[in-house]
């Protein structure tokens, strides 16, 4: 009998101890890739996605505009910006009783902006 392989698998098992070698050394470090998946899970929820993008298209907006923009409890925009805070993709300034959120950095728009390029451009290609 015939071993199946999967699409996604190597017809023969062979390496190219070369080529391996010259990409091993450039791959990123572990913690690195742990440190951007945890990145990556903050985007897997949609409120926290959209609360980036308002304060990409706004600049900065307090707690309780965001709740009104995103449609959503200012309890849950709270704990999505603790989670974004922590993860140094927000940050905030206190103006009296009020305190306003902001992408961290340009980086942090680069990302959405990348992000959604590639969805559109999947989309397209549908």
């Amino acid at each position: 009998m015939s071993e199946v392989s999967g699409l996604d698998a190597c017809a023969i098992e062979a390496t190219d101890p070369a080529r391996v070698a010259v990409v091993a050394e450039s791959l990123i470090d572990v913690d690195v890739a742990s440190d951007l998946a945890e990145l990556f899970r903050l985007l897997g929820d949609p409120t926290r996605v959209r609360i980036l993008y308002a304060l990409l298209e706004a600049g900065e907006l307090c707690v309780c505009d965001l709740a009104a923009v995103v449609g959503t409890s200012e309890t849950k925009v709270s704990q999505a910006l603790r989670l974004l805070r922590g993860a140094g993709a927000v940050r905030n300034r206190r103006d009296g009783r009020n305190v306003y959120y902001r992408l961290d950095d340009a980086h942090v728009r680069m990302l959405l902006d990348v992000s959604r390029e590639h969805i559109s451009h999947k989309q397209e290609d549908q």
